[in-house]
């Protein structure tokens, strides 16, 4: 009789289910891990074996032979304990026939530890198994308690994890904290979202045109750059288009706060979309992210998914880091390769870039003088490649706010036009975002009129587009359209969407 119980280990960002088996044969007296674990799983075995002795439990002279499989997958954490001493324990015992989790490091004295590996390994489990029957530490309780789709069973001692899966229906426990964010539901989905305006449109005068390609930008997360001179509110822009974001599913906040654990982060569940604005002189690695399949740590475009990745004074970042966003822009993920691992990050974000007309900023001022040379504003621009370019949805050129600009809509407003884009948006049947849809996507939801469709087919003509291009044209005439509540595309809609093209 084999008995099993299933655990996790960390597979670069991503929890692998681990199924653990325990075997007692006739043979000299022996504990043996095997399954390509770590040093600490094979410390495992002091630790297992005091705890056990420690509360009355004496080992048979037998060989006791422990295996984690798949055995071709590297493990790690000291979090196996919990599971191998129950197999351990319960060797002439059958457990109910239920799918048991366990997670948990043994004290000397039998005590169970929560450390900090289990957090995002729960947070996996929670979508790879729905509903399953995790044991944990009590330790975590207050953690643990938010994570959706698991049934938990806290203990505090080897002995209260033995009763639990001793028993034949045992109850979970039903301790659970509400979230106490403002939702609504749409197709029995819930979507939660920020109510608290801390940064707030309303602060930003004049404007109107940088506002209005904010908002289309934040209803279908399109990419968008922001051009003119200092001051005039680029970056001021850029921090408050966080707070009209689209609304966000219990499963987006738990990628998110998995996200935040495995780069160091205090975890926390909100329903405010990340928001990462790194520096121009940024390590490429801290912006691409580590891969290794035991360490790997998220860099700034991955902790930015399905939020908001903000490079400020464009131009100064390194050229091999623009050009590296060129994959995550177009494919909604990046892959970070090296010689012994390939880690795989989702990069599903809004990208926003803000940048001077010129290396003085004054290009466009009416009250400065551009001290630049024809030759240093050429090499600026080239700073850019075409095809990174290419990838921008809305490029938009501001001008210097004037002396007596009022501000025109608040942040509460526009979230309110989002909301009402993003419903038409789920309603249709999109399962992504305007702004991220592919090209299957796009011939089925991004109708033309027939005027629309001569309009777009001139400009192809006149301006020779890509098809990159064309399609992105489409999906910003698609938000254009949801945000005046038009099924199809009209004229107007292409006008507007072509306007943001970059001259």
């Amino acid at each position: 009789m084999v008995n099993k119980i299933l655990c996790a280990t960390k597979s670069g960002i991503s929890a692998k289910i681990v199924e653990v088996e325990v075997t007692f044969s006739r043979s000299l007296p022996g504990f043996v891990i095997s399954g390509l674990v770590n040093n600490a799983i094979q410390e495992a075995r002091q630790r297992i074996h005091s705890a056990l002795q420690n509360n009355g439990f004496s080992f048979p002279p037998l060989k006791i032979i422990v295996n984690l499989s798949p055995s071709d997958l590297p493990k790690n954490g000291s979090h196996f304990d919990l599971p191998i001493a129950i197999l351990i324990v319960l060797q002439k015992e059958n457990i109910a026939p239920k799918k048991w989790f366990a997670f948990g490091e043994l004290g000397l004295d039998g005590k169970i530890k929560y450390n900090d590996n289990i957090y995002p390994l729960l947070l996996d489990i929670a979508l790879l198994s729905p509903q399953a029957n995790v044991i944990v530490p009590k330790g975590g309780k207050d953690l643990f308690c938010l994570i959706p789709n698991l049934n938990f069973y806290y203990a505090d001692h080897i002995n209260e994890a033995l009763e639990i899966i001793k028993q034949e229906d045992p109850v979970p426990d039903t301790y659970s904290k509400d979230l106490g964010f403002a939702s609504f539901e749409i197709k029995n989905e819930r979507y939660y979202y920020p109510n608290d305006f801390e940064l707030d449109f309303s602060e930003v005068k004049g404007q109107k045109i940088a506002k209005r390609a904010a908002l289309i930008a934040a209803s279908g997360f399109h990419n968008i750059i922001f051009e003119g001179s200092p001051g005039c509110g680029k970056s001021m822009i850029a921090k408050r288009m966080k707070y009209i974001l689209p609304p966000l599913t219990i499963k987006d906040m738990i990628n998110s706060v998995k996200l935040q654990t495995l780069s160091g982060q205090e975890a926390c569940y909100s329903p405010l979309r990340s928001f990462r604005n790194p520096h121009q002189n940024a390590s490429k690695s801290s912006i691409l992210g580590s891969a290794t399949q035991t360490d790997s740590k998220p860099g700034e475009i991955a902790l930015a998914h399905n939020g908001i990745l903000f490079f400020d004074e464009l131009p100064h970042f390194k050229k091999d880091i623009l050009e590296s966003l060129r994959e995550p822009l177009e494919n909604n993920q990046l892959i970070v390769s090296r010689v012994h691992s390939k880690i795989q990050y989702d990069t599903s974000f809004l990208f926003i870039g803000a940048q001077n007309p010129c290396p003085c900023g004054n290009l466009l001022s009416k009250h400065k003088t551009c001290r630049c040379q024809d030759k240093e504003i050429i090499s600026y621009k080239n700073r850019l490649s075409e095809p990174f370019m290419d990838r921008i949805d809305l490029f938009v050129q501001m001008n210097e706010t004037e002396e007596n600009a009022k501000p025109s809509i608040s942040s509460k407003e526009m979230q309110q036009q989002v909301f009402n884009a993003f419903k038409i948006q789920i309603l249709r049947g999109q399962k992504n975002l305007n702004g991220k849809l592919d090209e299957k996507e796009i011939n089925r939801f991004c109708v033309l009129e027939s005027d629309a469709q001569n309009l777009l087919s001139q400009a192809i003509s006149r301006f020779g587009f890509s098809e990159r291009s064309v399609n992105k044209i489409k999906k910003l005439s698609r938000t254009i359209a949801d945000l005046e509540n038009n099924e199809t595309i009209k004229k107007n809609h292409i006008l507007e969407a072509l306007s943001y093209r970059r001259s």
